[in-house]
């Protein structure tokens, strides 16, 4: 499984990409793989306060459906509409398919997450 250089990544298999004060989130590739051919994307509405560490969006695979957790705190000003007719792109490409972009209320909770080494060791159980 794939991890990306320069994502921070949540315990949940969530990652992170930080450009300036917005936050973009998306799953992993092992959250992809572990769910299988994914079907539907619940996008968050634009304006919605998020807590770190609670449900942003919800992801349906073929397998069963899931809860996508925000790993940080902030304010949805983005979404990725093109995700809801073509959910699969996120099987296709999990670094590239985000699902939202927050406008971080406290960067310090960037600080725990995980850098690609340090989740790397984290998937594979060390």
């Amino acid at each position: 499984m794939s991890v990306v250089k320069g994502l921070k990544y949540s315990k949940d298999h969530e990652w992170v990409r930080v450009e300036g004060n917005r936050a973009y989130v998306g799953i992993t590739d092992h959250a992809q793989e572990a769910l299988g051919s994914i079907v539907f994307v619940e996008l968050p509405k634009k304006g919605t306060k998020v807590e770190a560490h609670a449900v942003l969006s919800v992801i349906e695979s073929v397998k069963a459906a899931s809860d996508i957790y925000s790993p940080v705190s902030g304010t949805v000003v983005e979404v990725n509409e093109a995700l809801c007719g073509e959910p699969g792109k996120i099987n296709e490409d999990p670094y590239g398919s985000w699902v939202a972009v927050l406008e971080l209320s406290d960067p310090s909770e960037l600080e725990p997450l995980m850098d690609a080494d340090e989740y790397g060791k984290y998937e594979k159980g060390e």
